[in-house]
């Protein structure tokens, strides 16, 4: 299953423009991360080593931090970075991965504050749990408070708005949220008032996501 998983992410890369180093993070062990750059086979990399414009400065079990033409980026397991030649006008995308699950979990900045996101196509809106909404400096007790039905009952929400929500090079601003009081969900749900603000192209066990607007 991982060659079959390897094969499909070489055959998504075919679509980068040539002009850009695309990285893929394919592995992930201590001080070394297996990576696919540009299409090519997987290699492994040690910390120091560089490769095609390619330098890891740190990798452990969880993430990879590498320079890809002078620039620093830090990709989890399955996630990819493109850097280099793509037009002045090209919108900002990021691929994720789908899990075991057929889920697609990722890592996203909320105000700064680093969370980890389930996207949910299910969801009205962004929500997350009060713990989280905290941590991302989320004022939520301010928002409009409402009563929602969850598979553990009617619980509390409040709507806020998020100033600022990451995901890899995308960036969105003022995008609708909700804040559930309590530890459910118990990750972000990255939900449509967000994805109503990409596009979604999946092939495979890829989902690439395109910022609109």
């Amino acid at each position: 299953m991982f060659g079959f998983n390897l094969f499909l992410i070489s055959m998504l890369a075919t679509d980068i423009c040539v002009a850009d180093t695309q990285v893929n993070i394919v592995g992930l062990f201590s001080n070394k991360a297996v990576v696919m750059i540009n299409g090519g086979k997987p290699k492994t990399l040690t910390v120091g080593q560089t490769s095609e414009g390619v330098k890891l400065l740190a990798a452990d079990s969880k993430l990879a931090t590498l320079q890809i033409e002078g620039k620093t980026k830090q990709l989890g397991m399955g996630q990819a970075a493109s850097v280099g030649g793509s037009s002045a006008g090209a919108s900002p995308s990021v691929t994720l991965y789908a899990n075991t699950q057929g889920h697609f979990v990722s890592d996203c900045q909320i105000n700064g504050a680093s969370l980890k996101f389930l996207l949910d196509t299910g969801a009205t809106t962004v929500a997350l749990n009060s713990a989280d909404a905290k941590f991302a400096n989320i004022d939520y007790k301010r928002g409009e408070r409402v009563q929602v039905g969850t598979a553990n009952g009617v619980v509390t929400a409040y709507r806020i708005t998020i100033a600022n929500l990451k995901i890899g090079g995308i960036s969105l601003s003022q995008v609708e949220g909700s804040v559930l009081e309590g530890g459910s969900p118990s990750i972000v749900l990255l939900g449509m008032s967000a994805l109503n603000r990409l596009d979604m192209k999946r092939q495979d066990i890829a989902l690439t996501l395109t910022k609109k607007y």
